[in-house]
């Protein structure tokens, strides 16, 4: 009798354990990376500075692409959104690579304000930084700079979570970080 309840109990448990895990609840997923940054606007208030942007640069990092926009002084104001067409000064809208587009508008000239000339002028301001071979960003395009704000279009793969933050330095200057998310 031993034998017999053994061999039917042994079945028995090992159904009974794969129904308890096929009813178990599926553990959540977690977000991509740690990042929870979503995708709506990002702004910060402040008044317009008049030290110029002096380079903006790109890379890659493992989670996400990045965008820094050097300034020779404080950023006092942003505004980074999602759009269905970049525009400028104009109006108009700018053309870009991708399946969506932000607009970056930064409360910092391209020029000396006193002077007019130009600071930051890149050779090609349709590629004004390279993005060739990046996972997230297609294209990053210098729109315009009209009374000390300035306007610049990013081309990105899909509508994907990002988020901006300003960090100090190098000296008196300092940074406009826009970091994309390769995926949700």
């Amino acid at each position: 009798m031993n034998n017999r309840i053994r061999l039917l109990v042994a079945p028995l448990t090992a159904v009974l354990l794969l129904l308890s895990l096929s009813l178990a609840p599926a553990a959540a997923a977690g977000p991509y990376c740690g990042i929870w940054w979503g995708s709506l606007p990002k702004v910060q208030s402040g008044s317009v500075t008049v030290a110029p942007i002096t380079n903006v640069r790109a890379g890659q990092h493992t989670c996400y692409d990045r965008l820094v926009v050097d300034v020779s002084g404080p950023v006092q104001a942003y505004n980074v959104r999602y759009v269905a067409a970049v525009t400028g000064i104009s109006g108009e809208p700018v053309p870009l690579r991708g399946g969506a587009r932000l607009q970056i508008n930064v409360w910092a000239p391209t020029y000396d304000v006193v002077t007019g000339t130009a600071v930051y002028l890149p050779a090609n301001p349709a590629e004004a930084v390279s993005v060739a071979g990046f996972r997230t960003f297609r294209q990053v395009r210098y729109v315009d700079s009209f009374e000390a704000v300035s306007t610049f279009g990013l081309g990105v793969r899909a509508r994907l979570p990002f988020r901006v933050f300003v960090l100090s330095g190098p000296g008196a200057g300092s940074r406009l970080v826009i970091d994309v998310a390769h995926q949700w």
